[in-house]
């Protein structure tokens, strides 16, 4: 395989990873989000016991189960971005490294691997050689 088509399989994977970081950060919004409104069920609890009885009601009326975008709760969110982005990235990104690499993931940081262990062992050759 050329050092184009690896560079650009390369640039290719490396953006399906940080697809794969943000996906990651839209689970921690759509679990923290989740996360803080069952919070709620708490401090509206906690400010009934200590009379706040209009801030309860504020709290439970405005923000428990509320929607996060017009009409949408996070898990909505996750989905759409899963179904209409993350997927069809993979699916592209699988696709490319099928038909010009045989399927081999990676073989950017592989022949990265090569060619630094090759350095070192010649370092190190080098170093023991002197030593001995």
């Amino acid at each position: 395989m050329d050092d184009q088509t690896i560079e650009a399989l390369g640039k290719l994977s490396a953006a399906l990873e940080t697809t794969e970081r943000a996906r990651g950060h839209l689970y921690s919004f759509h679990q923290l989000t989740g996360t803080a409104d069952f919070m709620l069920d708490e401090a509206i609890e906690l400010l009934r016991k200590a009379g706040h009885h209009e801030h309860a009601d504020r709290v439970q009326r405005d923000l428990v189960g509320r929607n996060v975008l017009p009409g949408r709760w996070t898990f909505q969110i996750v989905e759409e971005y899963d179904d209409m982005y993350y997927d069809v990235f993979r699916d592209v990104e699988q696709a490319a490294r099928t038909d010009l690499a045989g399927g081999k993931r990676h073989e950017l940081e592989a022949r990265l691997k090569r060619d630094r262990q090759r350095f070192s062992a010649a370092a190190y050759a080098d170093r023991d050689s002197r030593s001995g």
